[in-house]
């Protein structure tokens, strides 16, 4: 029997790949879920505030199939909790889920600073020397809005410096509920000045190329954040 001829010409595309060529690049529930993150980190949505489906969908020009995709995708990272027969509402940070929070991140980012502390470039530390002057005028101004937004990309460009993929990407899992939980901790005057000190002296470290002291002073300066926004819980007028 002769063998089945096919036509020539370019190869056939698989129809799965077909089919993935035809749809957005980036699902409707999963902007959605950026931008109710996003509402969610800086506070817009604070913690408690009930979801109601109607309303979202209307705001956000979509309709409630992909919302409710949105709000699973949230409840995964902890950011939602989904309530039987009751709209969904913003997690509130429980003393419990924060301790644990913080240990997670600590443990992240000591490890990642360990890395980093000899596999940081010259550019990085340049980089992370301009930040920390732009951090502390942020912070004499008393600018807390863009004091926050350079301190998550201190935090995200030393972890980078770590060159460890599985970090990176455990750090980003957690980095919205880290987000909500630091700009609730330095509502604490106190807190943000020594959070300015700790930032210095973790720059420190690294320059000196001190692994074990870069580890343990950001480790410290993570649990120290964990303290203050424990005791920020504990406050009569905290809820």
């Amino acid at each position: 029997m002769d063998p089945v001829r096919r036509p020539r010409g370019r190869p056939r595309k698989p129809v799965l790949l077909e089919a993935a060529a035809l749809r957005p690049r980036r699902g409707l529930h999963d902007q959605a879920a950026e931008r109710l993150r996003a509402l969610i980190v800086d506070g817009t949505l604070p913690a408690g505030a009930a979801l109601v489906e109607t309303e979202l969908s209307v705001a956000l020009g979509i309709s409630r199939t992909p919302l409710r995709e949105a709000l699973k995708l949230l409840a995964v990272e902890g950011l939602v909790e989904l309530r039987p027969n009751r709209s969904p509402r913003v997690a509130e940070l429980r003393p419990d889920a924060v301790t644990e929070l913080f240990e997670a991140i600590a443990a992240i980012e000591r490890a990642a600073a360990e890395l980093a502390a000899s596999r940081i470039t010259p550019a990085e530390l340049e980089r992370l020397r301009a930040y920390q002057s732009e951090l502390e005028a942020h912070h004499a101004a008393g600018a807390l809005g863009p004091y926050f937004a350079l301190n998550q990309q201190i935090h995200a460009l030393i972890v980078a410096c770590a060159r460890n993929t599985p970090l990176r990407e455990a750090h980003e899992a957690l980095h919205a509920r880290a987000e909500i939980a630091r700009r609730r901790a330095l509502d604490s005057r106190a807190r943000w000045d020594e959070s300015v000190a700790e930032h210095r002296a973790i720059l420190a470290a690294l320059e000196a190329r001190d692994a074990a002291g870069a580890g343990r002073l950001l480790a410290d300066h993570v649990g120290h954040t964990g303290t203050a926004l424990l005791a920020g819980l504990a406050r009569p007028d905290a809820a």
